[in-house]
């Protein structure tokens, strides 16, 4: 995709109340992060009470994946995922906005010699995230050290859809935003030996899908992860990244390659995935995207969970 450019259309009256809105955004940005953080929960709190649709299913999805934690516990994960997804909103202006220099300073990144032994092999990377409510600001971090292309979906609204890919775009000054249904694009990029953000968790419809389990429900899995990995001729380097809780940045770790694959089929692959899903975000719940309907797709004649 070319790089987004500033249209004079932006400046159209419809589009004020969201140039107000960023303006005021921006000048949040200004202030000490521990105060960004402290404003993140504050909004997650705001959240919490009246995202009342969004909360149910946060609700249902640690219901669904953790059934043997007390229910204690569980409220308590619910609202720490909801202060954390209002910390994500500032993290997300930060990233765009926020100058690389102090930017960098968050930045505790691990495994990077995987990356770097890839592209000296000359192979492309899969960089097999997952979609915690940091994954805006860690891309932004990993991006300012080895360049990272990304699937991409157009926002509906064009002004924001140019200033959050002009936020994202800016620490990787080479990287390809490509359309997420453009898997030939996506397949030359990796022939390319260049390495690609892409999160397999997320439930994208039977067409796509195999049914294996994920914390013990069936859940629609993408088979996607294989047929790149194949075609593309990629490795598969699992990634992760936190919100440290000293308040000193973020960790984020480049796995070592997944070894064997892809493997003898499609399932195994998923399976494999969705145990490795489990295992990153078992270790980091609160700061996983609950907030998706992950179990939306059932098999058939089984009943909808939500």
């Amino acid at each position: 995709m070319e790089r987004p450019r500033f249209r004079a259309a932006f400046l159209h009256p419809r589009f004020w109340p969201l140039w107000l809105g960023l303006a005021v955004l921006w000048l949040i940005t200004l202030l000490p992060y521990p105060v960004l953080l402290r404003l993140g929960r504050a909004l997650g709190w705001l959240m919490l009470r009246v995202a009342g649709s969004r909360r149910h299913i946060v609700r249902r999805n640690l219901e669904l994946c953790f059934p043997a934690l007390p229910v204690a516990e569980r409220k308590r994960l619910l609202r720490e995922n909801f202060a954390s997804t209002g910390i994500a909103f500032f993290e997300m202006a930060t990233s765009w906005w926020w100058p690389a220099s102090r930017l960098r300073k968050l930045a505790h990144i691990e495994g990077l010699e995987h990356l770097r032994q890839a592209q000296a092999d000359g192979q492309g990377v899969i960089l097999m995230a997952l979609h915690f409510t940091t994954l805006e600001i860690g891309a932004a971090l990993l991006g300012q050290v080895h360049t990272i292309d990304g699937m991409y979906r157009e926002h509906k609204n064009p002004l924001f859809d140019f200033v959050q890919r002009q936020g994202r775009e800016r620490h990787n000054l080479d990287a390809t935003a490509i359309e997420r249904e453009d898997v030939r694009a996506m397949l030359k990029v990796l022939r390319a030996g260049r390495a690609i953000w892409y999160a397999p968790d997320q439930d994208y419809g039977r067409k796509q899908s195999l049914f294996v389990p994920l914390f013990g429900v069936t859940a629609a899995t993408v088979t996607a992860t294989t047929k790149f990995a194949r075609l593309g001729r990629a490795r598969v380097l699992p990634f992760t990244q936190e919100r440290l809780a000293d308040g000193s940045g973020y960790r984020l770790v480049i796995h070592p390659p997944l070894a064997d694959f892809p493997g003898e089929s499609e399932e195994a692959d998923c399976l494999r995935i969705n145990q490795w899903i489990e295992q990153a975000v078992s270790r980091l719940p609160e700061q996983y995207l609950w907030a998706h309907r992950r179990f939306k797709t059932r098999p058939e004649g089984e009943p909808k969970l939500y």
